[in-house]
């Protein structure tokens, strides 16, 4: 399952780039208050692994946070990938994000320690993982220098896809760092077209049509009159609007005298 090279699209920035990460977030913290508010723990609805029960957990668990540092922790690092790949990859955004959630959760209940798993940060490793690898490998400056910047701000992260701390669910992100690399492997053709500002960017440019270029001789001598250059080349391979005249005239005025000198 790849992406032809055709269906690629240009990069655009639109208020659904920062409205659906947003949207994501104010779930999260509107759960968490729920839970703060009316004494509640949603723990129990986490992913519990290897049993029916706790499957539920694929599709709740990364909306539940066990405190403030844990879902603050998540939050910025979620606003900012989802960011990334809403900007970057928004033809296959949804397939990335809700395919990555599932099986996420899916691969956590499959691997993981008798407990329950909550919070989104195995959807943190998802995207940090796709857009890192995706980057890469599309060989585009843009993206790569996402990559960069993924790595810098958040390579640290990388050590907590070992058990390093019992209170935190590895498994959950390694789940996702996992996912997120198959992501970008099974989307590998799919890359935004870099946005072309310039005529001479352009895939269909000819430089024998264009204007500016005609005014050069072949030893790459500025010619000020373009009748010059037409009589060294035949008017039928020039375009319509080189074959017009062009003049640049130089007009000196000799300056008043002052009377009174």
């Amino acid at each position: 399952m790849s992406y032809s090279m055709k269906e690629k699209t240009p990069l655009r920035f639109s208020t659904d780039v920062i409205l659906y990460p947003l949207l994501f977030i104010f779930l999260i913290w509107g759960v968490y208050w729920v839970e703060v508010r009316f004494d509640v723990s949603f723990n129990r609805w986490g992913v519990y692994p290897k049993t029916l029960k706790g499957l539920r957990g694929v599709l709740f668990s990364p909306f539940i946070h066990s405190g403030l540092s844990h879902i603050f922790n998540n939050s910025i690092p979620l606003f900012v990938l989802s960011m990334g790949l809403f900007y970057f990859y928004r033809n296959i955004r949804w397939k990335v994000l809700l395919v990555g959630f599932l099986a996420t959760g899916a691969m956590t209940w499959l691997i993981a320690r008798p407990a329950y798993h909550i919070g989104a940060s195995g959807i943190v490793y998802m995207l940090a993982a796709f857009l890192f690898f995706k980057g890469i490998a599309s060989r585009r400056y843009q993206l790569i220098a996402l990559s960069l910047v993924i790595v810098f701000m958040y390579g640290s992260m990388v050590w907590y896809l070992f058990p390093v701390d019992p209170k935190i669910s590895w498994e959950g992100h390694l789940s996702g760092f996992v996912v997120g690399i198959v992501l970008a492997l099974i989307y590998k053709g799919n890359v935004p077209v870099e946005n072309k500002k310039y005529a001479w960017e352009k895939e269909d440019y000819n430089p024998e049509n264009d204007v500016f270029l005609q005014h050069f001789d072949e030893d790459g001598n500025f010619v000020e009159n373009r009748l010059e250059l037409m009589k060294e080349t035949s008017e039928e391979t020039l375009p319509e609007k080189v074959k017009k005249r062009v003049t640049i005239k130089y007009i000196f005025k000799e300056r008043d005298k002052d009377p009174e000198t």
